[in-house]
């Protein structure tokens, strides 16, 4: 199943809601993206159909082995490019937003190839 920036978006907000809090239901996924339950709970099927998500018996939500690893590689994106953004004088608030669609549009190899350099050269 091919996602969508927004599939990408949920699995990356339960991944975050996790490290924080260790426990996520899609009451709390609502809450931090600010979407309705009805909007979120279309999510989470989509998503356990696509084999990114499962639900237990009590309403957690967890990651596949898939969801975990898409979750990360955008988490991983979104991180770098807000920082990046920051350390050239973007507020943090555009920075966010910013982050937040350069991390869905770019290619792995461009990704790999920008960090690699800036990683190399120091900064």
């Amino acid at each position: 199943m091919q996602l969508h920036a927004s599939g990408e978006d949920y699995l990356e907000a339960i991944f975050v809601l996790k490290k924080q809090t260790g426990e996520v239901r899609s009451v709390d996924l609502a809450r931090y993206m600010g979407y309705t339950k009805p909007s979120i709970s279309h999510a989470v099927s989509i998503l356990k159909k696509g084999g990114f998500l499962n639900m237990d018996q009590e309403g957690y939500l967890h990651l596949t082995d898939s969801g975990q690893k898409v979750a990360e590689k955008i988490y991983e994106r979104h991180c770098f490019f807000k920082n990046q953004l920051v350390m050239v004088g973007i507020s943090p608030e555009i920075a966010e937003q910013e982050a937040c669609q350069i991390e869905h549009i770019i290619s792995e190899e461009t990704f790999q190839k920008i960090k690699n350099y800036l990683y190399k050269s120091g900064k």
